[in-house]
């Protein structure tokens, strides 16, 4: 038999096959991409849920470039109302990412007012009134000092709102539901305030310690059984483990003093003398992540995700450096977060199951 007599042949119709889908790739494409925007369009991610908490890093990060996590985030769905706690950059274009419609957010709730918790709070005001043309602002939470907060990204998106009202007309963005309302809360002399109580949701907020910023506030959130910390930054806290025991999931800051100092000899190195003194100085108001093992152990909490990763792990075998001894502090699962991961606590059950949107 000859071979190439055989071979050829298809040889010149894998050629043409080829040939051919080249030709009709763009037709082929925009096929492709309008069944992908329609069925995007009319998803409804939180009718897929079961009934019960959800909790979604939208932004995992720090004020450290990261390319796996954005300015700190989370997305919180209680049944089928949307939370957001904390602002960072990247949160919208995140959340779309796992799949959620902005404007479907019914409030925001932030921690304290550093930079890297807030920046992204404008674009969220801006683009929860268009995607859905709400025709009231977003309440947003936050301690003492959440007023100027707001007011400031509703005057530098003034300009913006009137934009967007000329063009597509108050019908479709409602100029009455144009950015944010500010929901000043005082924890009080107990440091713990209750903020909404409604049915089978409760959202609280307690102080924590991230001196010399303060007030600086965690949140614990509980629906239908269920529940879920969120320390916010913070040095190790007495708080968080008392609002933190028997939590189905607390989600806790982590920053590893270890490569933190790499990176101050870094910049001692270069000659960088302000970069090493703000990496000694970060190291003092946050916790490692063996802190928050050593919490989360003790509060006997079933599930512990890192959030706000400090400084960023761009390398392989860099996430076990990460942890230190922190897994064998806690011995329950632990996860260095990353944006995109989504973790469900369906109601009547004590799963714990974790996942990613992206």
């Amino acid at each position: 038999m000859n071979i190439r007599k055989i071979v050829f042949p298809l040889l010149v119709v894998g050629a043409l096959v080829v040939a051919a889908a080249y030709v009709v790739r763009v037709p082929l494409s925009l096929a492709v991409a309008k069944h992908v925007v329609a069925s995007r369009l009319a998803a409804d991610p939180g009718a897929e849920l079961p009934d019960g908490l959800h909790v979604g890093l939208c932004g995992a990060g720090s004020p450290f470039p990261d390319d796996k996590r954005s300015g700190p985030c989370t997305l919180v769905v209680a049944g089928k109302r949307m939370f957001v706690f904390d602002a960072g950059s990247g949160s919208v274009r995140n959340i779309g990412k796992m799949g959620f419609n902005i404007g479907r957010v019914e409030a925001v709730f932030l921690t304290h007012f550093h930079s890297d918790h807030i920046d992204g709070l404008g674009e969220l005001m801006l683009q929860r009134w268009v995607l859905a043309g709400n025709e009231a602002p977003v309440p947003v939470y936050g301690p003492i000092g959440v007023e100027g907060v707001v007011a400031g990204f509703m005057q530098a998106y003034a300009l913006d709102q009137g934009y967007r009202v000329a063009h597509h007309g108050a019908a479709t963005v409602p100029p009455a539901g144009f950015g944010g309302v500010a929901k000043p809360f005082d924890s009080g002399a107990e440091g713990r305030v209750v903020l909404v109580k409604d049915g089978d949701l409760e959202i609280a907020a307690f102080l924590v310690d991230h001196a010399p910023v303060h007030p600086a506030v965690g949140y614990r959130i509980a629906y239908k059984g269920r529940s879920v910390v969120l320390s916010g930054d913070t040095r190790k806290s007495r708080a968080v483990q008392r609002e933190a025991a028997g939590v189905d999931l607390l989600v806790h800051e982590a920053l590893s003093a270890p490569l933190t100092a790499m990176l101050q000899a870094g910049a001692a190195e270069a000659g960088r003398a302000n970069l090493k003194k703000i990496f000694a100085d970060v190291v003092d108001y946050h916790s490692s992540p063996e802190q928050a093992a050593e919490i989360a152990r003790d509060a006997k909490a079933r599930f512990l995700l890192l959030n706000h990763i400090a400084p960023p792990l761009p390398l392989p075998g860099m996430e076990a450096a990460f942890l230190g001894r922190a897994a064998e502090t806690f011995s329950g699962p632990i996860r260095v977060g990353a944006d995109g991961d989504f973790v469900s606590l369906p109601a009547g059950s004590a799963e714990v199951n974790i996942g990613r949107r992206f």
